[in-house]
């Protein structure tokens, strides 16, 4: 290969340096903590929650029914599940617009776990510098000890996280008691291990080269935003050119910015970058070089802000503006697809009904002239409770019910098949084909009843 040659090679994954980040504490720290806590909590405990009788959050895939917090969906309800993903991907639009990768930040899975995970790596192996020479100087003995005790408590809890991950699907009281008798079966096995394992990977080594070489979100996120966009940045026409000086000293006789080159803002980045070079796809928006930096401000007595939440038109000494098109755009999307699910949900009936005929046989004459059409009757009662129903049908004068296999009863969150049948007086019928009506109600409920539409076949 020939010199100028091998100038233009590059690498398409470059080699890990690990990453050290120092805690910071400020507004913007005490804000991801609380995220950490609340999403965290939410995880692990809402399995655990009871809803009339039952767990309150399960998705039962082997009956085909979601429960959650006392409503059950069926796979007919999806709809709502896609409303959901819709409003997620139109908030996610919406709030990125507005202030670049808050969800990166604040609320992302993979932040999540890897905040937790540091916050065990300070317990067992102290602060950043303590963990760098522990990594470079430290004794094979105590750092066998640490390692050993930092990863046992990584791999509990990512244990616990892929257990919890499963009790979502499985009952978790069962889910349990399966574990410790060690009869789950392979499919639950399977996720506990390959969750756990995910979380321990993901949280414990990848960390930033999740979000730096998998995540896509990095890449596209240049769509969404724009010059009236929040965005973490440092300011370089006030921070410099950047120098170190001592606390009295007067950046202004010495020809220096508010910068002292600290380097503080990069030894707290998860992802290891200067934000002082300005806006890149590896930051995660987690602002922690914020706060850093406005504690060391605070200390030289300068203002606060060198880095900041701030636009690239404020930046530049231009006007900027919160309610733009594609922000007005998203909100009224957002809140209109946030309605039609909330509407959706509160108009959402609790009883499905299925009728279709017989196909054997189109009619049947009866001794008496009488035609008879028969007519499978399928009920899904969606409620909490059983039900037991009333039906009657319209459309044509004279019509009779006659029901083949008992009362219309159905328990809660079931469905039953009931075989009925039409008849009618020849003189009644209009044409060889009719239309009909059957009205469903619950004798125990006015407020539950549906309507379905049928033919009536005629000689």
């Amino acid at each position: 290969m020939k010199p100028e040659e091998s100038t233009l090679r590059q690498e398409l994954y470059a080699k890990r340096q690990k990453i050290y980040p120092r805690q910071v504490s400020g507004i913007f720290a005490s804000m991801r903590i609380t995220a950490v806590l609340v999403l965290l909590g939410l995880y692990y405990g809402l399995p655990w929650l009871r809803w009339d009788g039952q767990q309150a959050i399960l998705f039962d895939l082997p009956a085909r029914q979601f429960h959650i917090l006392g409503l059950t969906l069926w796979p007919h309800d999806f709809i709502y599940l896609s409303g959901l993903l819709i409003i997620a991907a139109l908030s996610l639009f919406f709030f990125t617009a507005l202030a670049g990768r808050l969800w990166c930040g604040f609320a992302c899975p993979q932040t999540v776990w890897t905040e937790v995970f540091l916050w065990i790596e300070r317990l067992v192996e102290g602060e950043r510098n303590q963990r760098m020479k522990l990594d470079k100087k430290g004794s094979l003995q105590k750092k066998i000890l640490l390692k050993s005790l930092k990863h046992s408590i990584w791999i509990i809890l990512s244990a616990w996280t892929g257990f919890t991950f499963v009790g979502y699907f499985t009952p978790i009281t069962e889910l349990g008691t399966k574990l410790l008798s060690f009869s789950t079966g392979p499919w639950e096995t399977f996720w506990i291990f390959f969750y756990g394992f995910a979380t321990y990977g993901n949280a414990g080594w990848m960390r930033e080269q999740v979000c730096i070489y998998m995540c896509p979100y990095a890449r596209f996120q240049s769509a969404m935003i724009d010059s009236d966009t929040l965005n973490i940045v440092y300011d370089s026409g006030r921070g410099e050119p950047r120098g170190a000086r001592r606390r009295r000293d007067d950046p202004g006789e010495l020809g220096l910015g508010d910068c002292i080159d600290c380097q503080l803002c990069v030894q707290v980045c998860p992802t290891g970058i200067d934000i002082r070079n300005g806006l890149q796809y590896q930051c995660i928006g987690c602002a922690a070089c914020i706060d850093v930096c406005n504690t060391i401000m605070g200390k030289m007595k300068y203002d606060k802000g060198l880095i900041r939440y701030t636009t690239e038109n404020l930046l530049h000494g231009g006007k900027s503006y919160l309610l733009r098109p594609r922000v007005i755009i998203y909100a009224i999307i957002l809140s209109f697809s946030t309605g039609l699910l909330v509407h959706g949900f509160t108009t959402r009936n609790s009883v499905e009904l299925d009728i279709s005929r017989d196909r054997n046989v189109l009619y049947r004459e009866l001794e008496n002239g009488d035609i008879e059409n028969h007519y499978n009757l399928k009920i899904l009662n969606k409620d909490r409770i059983q039900h037991q129903y009333g039906l009657s049908v319209e459309g044509i004068e004279s019509a009779n019910l006659k029901l083949d296999n008992g009362p219309l009863q159905v328990a809660e969150a079931d469905v039953h098949t009931f075989q009925l049948r039409v008849i009618v007086s020849p003189a009644s019928l209009r044409s060889r084909v009719n239309a009909i009506q059957f009205k469903l109600w619950a004798l125990d409920d006015a407020s539950i009843s549906i309507v379905s539409d049928a033919r009536f076949m005629g000689p």
